[in-house]
């Protein structure tokens, strides 16, 4: 059974920063696209930042470029998002998800491209 499992949120500072980390039991990530989608209360789930399994350059939210960098571990089977200068509007509960690889450089962050979902981990910006 194909499982993901996020870490590394909690509760930080305005301007303070976070590595959450997706592993991955059942399946290897490197052959997947991966995202990180978060949903705050009340609101939509969005598209943080979505990797190909292809390469190229990640895509990112326009909320988070040059804040957050998403970058995959092989050697760890992780898929991690550092997010610095963290905001109180950064708060939501985050979650990584993994799909069938379309073989492309760039890769969508729609939510419906997107097969297998770990549970999420809340991250809180807070003073």
């Amino acid at each position: 059974q194909l499982q993901l499992v996020e870490s590394g949120g909690g509760l930080v500072q305005p301007g303070g920063s976070l590595r959450l980390s997706c592993a991955a039991s059942g399946f290897t990530l490197d052959y997947y696209d991966i995202g990180w989608f978060r949903q705050a209360p009340g609101k939509e789930r969005e598209g943080v930042s979505c990797i190909s399994s292809s390469g190229g350059n990640p895509n990112y939210a326009d909320s988070v470029k040059d804040r957050f960098t998403i970058s995959r571990d092989n050697a760890q089977n992780t898929v991690n998002l550092q997010m610095n200068s963290l905001k109180p509007q950064h708060t939501a509960v985050y979650s990584c998800a993994a799909g069938n690889p379309r073989l492309v450089l760039f890769r969508s962050c729609a939510s419906f491209e997107y097969d297998y979902w770990g549970q999420g981990t809340q991250v809180t910006v807070s003073s």
